[in-house]
């Protein structure tokens, strides 16, 4: 049994379900309230300590998590300049790591040894406006700050652990092509490839990762659409299957999920085509064992079940409702 939470962000709640391993069946928990626009929300490495971001409230908090039902007690609350789109908990667990659309900043907030918020922000850094996601590699010493639309950059930082600063890499910024918009991104588990979704050019591009320097160079671009389309899309969240051999991205607009099979070797993509999903398919997660792939409709507020077949492709298992503007799925790993 996996545990899943998913962010409502009209609801001002989070759902919580349990998922059955075998089969993907959800079994509804609970619900949480969480007042003032929850939607950015991430999980610490041991599954202990939650923490999401209050869009309409400026603010973020984190939670200690019940290890036998999953439920979220308050413990602590930080209150935000402007209002985070996406947040990641470090390696270490002592960090929260954060990206602000409209303030077009980067910030990072101490975790206290409680795994709680409370402090003030170790980093509050101006970028470009539309900032939308920042996370660290797996060595823990390197992040990365992509921005959509006009800004239109990827900002390159080295990260201290010990200390939470951030300075600037070399080069400091990334300049994709006109047009691209590089939204989201994720590291492939070997280290060697990093994957962003390009919101505005509806792409995916695979970049080299440097280790040592904690530089991208970009080798491929593959689009998230079919040729023949020519209606409005935007993409929205990319996520890669724990494997490493799969990644997929969402189509806002056509309604897709984008499906791609990964060499480990060279790190190029191979497209599987789409799979028809909800209206306005922002988010989606995909089970720590690799099995199922959730993906929330904002357009009905449904939810909508897949199994990850052996070849990459999705099988539509079944669509429920879930409630009002689901904004994040998270899955942890087996209980």
């Amino acid at each position: 049994m996996q545990r899943v939470y998913i962010i409502l962000q009209g609801d001002d709640k989070i759902a919580i379900y349990d998922l059955e391993s075998a089969t993907g069946d959800l079994t509804h928990q609970e619900d949480v309230s969480i007042i003032g626009g929850p939607a950015p929300f991430a999980v610490s490495s041991d599954n202990t300590r939650a923490y999401i971001g209050l869009r309409d409230a400026l603010k973020m908090a984190s939670f200690d998590i019940d290890p036998s039902s999953g439920s979220l007690k308050l413990s602590g609350t930080v209150t935000l300049e402007s209002d985070p789109c996406y947040i990641s908990v470090d390696n270490t667990g002592h960090h929260l790591l954060s990206a602000y659309y409209t303030a077009g900043h980067i910030a990072v907030h101490p975790i206290d040894e409680q795994g709680a918020l409370g402090g003030a922000p170790t980093e509050w850094i101006a970028t470009r406006h539309r900032a939308h996601c920042a996370q660290t590699d797996s060595t823990n010493l390197y992040t990365f700050l992509p921005h959509v639309d006009d800004s239109n950059a990827i900002y390159q930082y080295k990260f201290d652990a010990s200390t939470g600063n951030l300075t600037p890499n070399i080069p400091a910024v990334i300049e994709p092509p006109t047009g691209d918009g590089p939204r989201h991104y994720v590291y492939h588990p070997n280290g060697r490839f990093v994957y962003f979704d390009n919101e505005q050019g509806c792409s995916v591009t695979a970049y080299k990762f440097d280790s040592a320097t904690g530089t991208l160079e970009a080798f491929q671009t593959l689009s998230t659409l079919p040729a023949d389309w020519s209606g409005k899309n935007s993409c929205a969240q990319i996520h890669m299957s724990p494997d490493g051999k799969f990644l997929y991205a969402a189509n806002r607009g056509h309604n897709s999920i984008a499906m791609y099979t990964v060499n480990a070797q060279s790190g190029e993509l191979t497209s599987l085509g789409q799979q028809p999903s909800l209206g306005t398919p922002r988010a989606f997660g995909i089970d720590p064992i690799g099995n199922f792939m959730l993906v929330g409709g904002l357009d009905n507020g449904d939810l909508a079940t897949y199994k990850i077949e052996s070849s990459g492709k999705l099988n539509h298992l079944g669509t429920q409702l879930v409630g009002n503007k689901p904004m994040w799925i998270h899955i942890t790993d087996p209980i």
